[in-house]
C-alpha cells in the first residue's frame, strides 16, 4: 500500500543523503540572494531548502559588466560569483535565515583543495546549516585554470576534502560541460559524497551584431533555462541508473509539469533557478502543482522518482 493511501495525503518529504526535507523543492545558488530579497512575495520558510549564493573566502566583485543576458528560451550569466565573502554570510545573512526557519544549504567555492577545505571547516563551527553545495565550476589555479568539475579525479579531491572537514551532507554540483557526466557522478560518490546536484549552466555566449561584439564583459557565460532542460533531464537519467547516492535536479525548471519530468527520470528533489527571476513565487507554486499532481494520481513521491526509468 502507498504512502499516499494510507494516509490519503502526497507524502512530499525527502531525505536528501542525510538531509531531511519537507518537500523537494529548493532554489538554485546565485538566483535567490539570500533570501531577504523574496521575503515580500513568500514565505521562504516554506521552501525544502534555500541554496545561497556561492560564498567564498574572501569578497568577489564578479564579472565586468554587462553580466547578464536574455537568449531565446534561456539566459546567459557571467555574474563571476560576486559576493561578501564568509564572514559577511556569517554575520549578516545566517542570523537572518535562522529567524526565519529555513532549511539552509551553503554553496562553496574555491581555486584550491584549501580554499574548499577551509570554507569547510568554517562553517562546521556555525549553527543553522544544512547541508554544503559545492560548486565545483570554478578554475583550479594550481592546475593552470582547469575546472574542479570537468576531472573525475579533481572531484574527488574536493569532495574528500570537504568531507575531512565537515560532518554536514556534501553535495557536489555537477557540470554538464564535461564529455562523461555518469563517470564525474561515480567518482564523486566514491570520495563520499552524500547526494549530486545537476546540473550546472551550460557554457555559452552571445554576439551583438551592431556593435560585432560579444554582448557579456566575460565574452562567455552559463546558459540556464527551458533551454537546457532537455540536457538536464539526459544526464539526470543517465546518473541516476549508475550511482546509489540521491540526486537533486535541475536546469531550466519553470512548472510543476517539468520538475515531474526530473523525478520521473531519477531526481529525489529540484532546484528552481531562472524560473525566480520571472515569477518570484515560481518555487511555492511549483510546490503545490506537485501535491496537486500526486494527489490526482494517487502517488507518492517516492513511488514518482525513477518511474520512468524502471
Amino acid at each position: 500500500m502507498s504512502e499516499l493511501k494510507q494516509d490519503k495525503r502526497p507524502d512530499v518529504r525527502v531525505n536528501l543523503g542525510g538531509l531531511q526535507l519537507d518537500n523537494p523543492v529548493t532554489v538554485a545558488s546565485g538566483t535567490f540572494g539570500y533570501g531577504r530579497e523574496y521575503e515580500k512575495y513568500l514565505d521562504i520558510s516554506k521552501l525544502g531548502a534555500l541554496i545561497i549564493t556561492g560564498t567564498t573566502l574572501a569578497a568577489k566583485t564578479g564579472n565586468i559588466p554587462p553580466r547578464i543576458y536574455e537568449t531565446p528560451s534561456g539566459m546567459l550569466n557571467a555574474i563571476g560569483l560576486e559576493n561578501p565573502g564568509i564572514d559577511v554570510f556569517l554575520k549578516e545573512h545566517l542570523p537572518y535565515l535562522r529567524e526565519k526557519n529555513v532549511t539552509v544549504i551553503a554553496n562553496i567555492a574555491g581555486n584550491t583543495l584549501e580554499e574548499y577545505a577551509e570554507l569547510a571547516a568554517i562553517l562546521q563551527k556555525t549553527t543553522g546549516l544544512a547541508a554544503l553545495e559545492l560548486n565545483i565550476s570554478c578554475p583550479n589555479v594550481e592546475k593552470g585554470g582547469l575546472q574542479f568539475g570537468t576531472s573525475p579525479k579533481m572531484v574527488a579531491e574536493v569532495v574528500k576534502a570537504v568531507k575531512n572537514e565537515s560532518s554536514l551532507p556534501v553535495i557536489p554540483k555537477l557540470s554538464p560541460n564535461v564529455t562523461d557526466i555518469v563517470e564525474i557522478a561515480l567518482a564523486a560518490e566514491e570520495a563520499g559524497a552524500d547526494a549530486l546536484s545537476m546540473i550546472n549552466t551550460l557554457i555559452g555566449m552571445a554576439v551583438d551584431i551592431r556593435n560585432r561584439r560579444p554582448v557579456l564583459g566575460n565574452i562567455i557565460g552559463g546558459l540556464s533555462g527551458p533551454a537546457i532542460k532537455p540536457v538536464a533531464l539526459r544526464m539526470v537519467y543517465q546518473v541516476y541508473q549508475a550511482v546509489n547516492i540521491p540526486i537533486l535536479g535541475g536546469g531550466g525548471i519553470m512548472n510543476y509539469e517539468d520538475a515531474i519530468e526530473f523525478f520521473m527520470v531519477g531526481a529525489s528533489a529540484i532546484s528552481v533557478g531562472t524560473a525566480n527571476f520571472v515569477n518570484p513565487r515560481a518555487s511555492i507554486e511549483i510546490e503545490a502543482g506537485i501535491r496537486a499532481y500526486l494527489l490526482e494520481n494517487k502517488l507518492s513521491l517516492n513511488e514518482l522518482v525513477g518511474i520512468a526509468v524502471r
